[in-house]
């Protein structure tokens, strides 16, 4: 039995030799010198985290109105196009008004009568030949006949449709000669001059956004141009079935290329706190969760991590990191705890990374590893 002995020991021996200098990569060679692992590195900068809103909004002029007129009656004269600018007070449409010119000139006349007699009567006050009734009753009958011209001047003016405000006119169906009524649309009116453009982000962003905040709109026609539009009203409450709210934002337009009722795809970020950001091949996984490894003092240190938000090529991430600190990118297959590093390359980090969006905002979370 002894002959067997032997050549179990120098196994026993030999496993235990090979097992201890796998486990210790730094333990020093044949020289005496430690061995250093060549890896590339990369400098960590902090980042806010960022959530792109992506929403669908719809134009609409900053004030616009659909142009009625206020009495019945034949149009005399059509005086705009389609497409014109036109003034605030400017005519549009004349109607026939014959009849109220007559109106207002027999009201006219019967206000110089009742002047002419309360005249008069003031003259021959004081020799008691008209009473205080009959003086009474002359200044009535001038108020009346001056309430009658008043009257008289609004319903001729009814006759003349007028610009309310600023702005551009659209299509008409009225011509010369056509009769119309109050219930008749003869054109609309907008102004253009900003347009307002109205989005529905998703309630997990409701109290996030706030007036004064710009966001990006991107027409559908003609996207080759981007413009920033401000926020100026927030709604108040949540669509109980889109699950969205609405947020008004206001976009010049003083070059007149766009037009009320055009879509809009309408993009904002949300930022939050800061975090260190390091490159996605730097993460390793094992047991316990994700980890990198970082260079200090020229020798490999593990830092546990939990990853909060994915870029393209690069991770925001919480843990025992600061700015500045090198993050191997590059040979962390060779890294062991307390080993000697040689940085061979520092690289910058990405700044311009994208970042994921809403909906859908693709966001590493905590994980196990497999």
């Amino acid at each position: 039995m002894k002959q067997f002995l032997y050549p179990l020991a120098l196994a026993a021996c030999v496993v235990s030799a090979c097992s201890d200098d796998t486990a210790s990569p730094s333990r020093p060679e044949a020289g005496g010198e430690e061995r250093r692992v060549g890896v590339i590195a990369q400098q960590i900068v902090l980042e806010r985290e960022a959530e792109r809103i992506e929403a669908l909004g719809t134009a609409r002029a900053m004030a616009s109105a659909t142009i009625y007129p206020e009495a019945a009656g034949a149009v005399e004269s059509v005086n705009f196009s389609a497409g014109d600018r036109v003034e605030e007070g400017e005519v549009l449409i004349r109607l026939e008004a014959d009849e109220e010119r007559l109106d207002l000139r027999l009201a006219q006349v019967a206000v110089r009568e009742a002047e002419q007699l309360l005249a008069r009567y003031r003259r021959i006050e004081d020799t008691g030949a008209v009473s205080d009734s009959q003086i009474d009753e002359a200044v009535t009958v001038l108020e009346a006949a001056q309430i009658e011209v008043e009257q008289a001047e609004v319903a001729l003016a009814h006759r003349i449709v007028r610009a309310p405000f600023s702005g551009f006119v659209g299509l008409t169906n009225i011509d010369p000669g056509a009769r119309i009524t109050p219930t008749t649309v003869i054109t609309e009116l907008d102004d253009r001059s900003s347009l307002y453009v109205d989005f529905n982000p998703p309630e997990q962003v409701f109290g996030r956004i706030a007036v004064g905040d710009i966001v990006t709109a991107q027409p559908f026609a003609g996207a080759d141009r981007a413009y920033d539009a401000e926020v100026i009203n927030v709604d108040s409450r949540i669509d109980p079935v889109s699950r969205t709210f609405t947020v008004r934002a206001r976009l010049d337009n003083q070059d007149d290329r766009l037009r009320p009722g055009m879509s809009f795809s309408v993009r904002f970020e949300l930022l939050s706190d800061l975090w260190p950001v390091v490159p996605e091949a730097a993460i390793s996984w094992g047991s316990d969760g994700a980890y990198v490894w970082v260079v200090r003092e020229g020798r490999a240190a593990l830092i546990p991590i939990t990853l909060i938000q994915r870029r393209q090529g690069t991770v925001l991430v919480n843990g025992a990191l600061g700015d500045g600190d090198l993050v191997v990118a590059e040979g962390v297959q060779r890294m062991r705890e307390g080993a000697l590093v040689d940085v061979i390359e520092t690289r910058e980090a990405r700044m311009d990374a994208p970042v994921a969006s809403w909906p859908g905002a693709d966001v590493i979370q905590e994980a196990d590893a497999q």
